[in-house]
Order: C-alpha cells, then structure tokens, then sequence
C-alpha cells in the first residue's frame, strides 16, 4: 500500500491588496480590508496597515498570521531604538530595520509582503517596498499583494517614474497633489476589485503629511 504524502503547510495566504503613494510632502498608504482563505471570507473589516512610528505606516499582504508576528517584533525593536536613542526612527531607518527583520528569517521566511510609507528627515514623501525576503528599494509608488498584478500597470501608466539609470538621479516622488493621490488610490481598489476576489468591501486610506495622521474610508463592492 502506497505511503499517504503529508501535505500540511506552514503558510496560508489570506489575500488582499497595499497600496502607496509618496509626493512632495506627503505619503499615501491604502490597504483592503477583506481577509480571505481560499473560497471563503474569514472576515470584512480586517486592517491590513500598522503604525510603527509617528512618520513610518506599514501595509502588508500574505499570510496575516506571520503579519502580525512580523509587527510584533518590529514593535519591540522600535522600543529598544527609542530607549537608546531618546527619539523615533525616521522612515528610512525603519525601511533598513524592516529588510533586516526579514532578511534573518530567509530560511523560513515570514509570508508578508510589505509597503512601508511615510516622511524622511526633510519631510519628503517616501515609500519602500520589499519581496519576502527583505530586498527594497525606495520608489515613488507601488503596491504588493493579490491585486498588485491589475494595480502595478495602472499606476505606471498614470504616475511612471523616472528611471534610477538616469543622470543626475531624479526624485522617486510623484508630481500629484494630495487630493489627487487619494483620489487614484480609490480609483485603483475600484478597478481591482472588479477582476480580483481577494481584493473588495472596503479600502482604508492612511494619509501621512506634516499635520500628522488621518484615515480615510471608501466602500468597495461586497461579492
């Protein structure tokens, strides 16, 4: 009789769709909030985007068990810099420790796949993005998870950055207004939400400038 193959898995991927948007002087970051397991709907109104320090946001897609443990220890590894240091790590300094994090777990990675958004040291909007494995690189825009395949092409086509080859180097920052960028980051989960069913029922929207933090929500279709 033929030995039965165990195929139990360590992860699961729960879906949904990050997007964020860096300009002049502030930072767009925009998450779903519908968490799914195959099929099924484990539940509508999941946030998918953590603050880990006054001008750093984090959105992530994949498997929200390892998420959650990803920001736990991110947590606690801003309280050590914080105690040490007597001040908040700047968004750069978070993306670094962020690569780090994920880069010591490469044998058994955490299943995540992050944006983080936020402001650097001169108050310009700044976004990184990152595999599972903690490569990143500091873009303008861009968006990670089940729905980033129909996003990713849209914003090229609306917002296309300059390339990092070019002489002198140009800002990854995009040319919108605030408004401008909410008002995209809709539009996107709008269209994603068409063709993606791990993508819908809501959008939050973490709006970051020199004012400080706001959240906004728009509904998305339910099926």
């Amino acid at each position: 009789m033929p030995k039965e193959q165990a195929n139990w898995s360590p992860y699961d991927n729960n879906g949904g769709t990050c997007v964020a948007i860096a300009g002049a002087d502030y930072c767009v970051i925009a998450a779903d909030t519908r968490m799914s397991t195959g099929y099924s709907i484990l539940t509508r109104d999941y946030s998918k985007i953590c603050k880990l320090a006054d001008k750093s946001i984090m959105a992530s897609s994949g498997f929200q068990a390892d998420v959650k443990a990803l920001q736990k220890v991110l947590a606690s590894r801003h309280s050590i810099y914080q105690h040490q240091h007597n001040k908040q790590m700047s968004c750069p300094a978070m993306a670094q420790l962020l690569s780090n994090t994920l880069y010591y777990k490469r044998f058994f990675p955490y299943y995540a796949f992050n944006v983080l958004g936020g402001l650097d040291s001169e108050g310009k909007g700044c976004v990184f993005t990152y595999d599972a494995v903690g490569s990143y690189e500091r873009v303008g825009y861009s968006a990670q998870g089940s729905g980033a395949t129909l996003i990713t092409p849209f914003l090229d086509n609306q917002l296309k950055s300059p390339s990092p080859l070019l002489l002198p180097a140009k800002d990854a920052v995009t040319p919108l207004s605030e408004s401008e960028a909410i008002d995209l980051v809709k539009t996107c989960f709008a269209s994603a939400t068409e063709r993606d069913i791990y993508t819908g029922d809501k959008v939050e929207i973490v709006i970051l400038n020199g004012d400080g933090i706001r959240h906004e929500y728009e509904e998305l279709r339910k099926d």
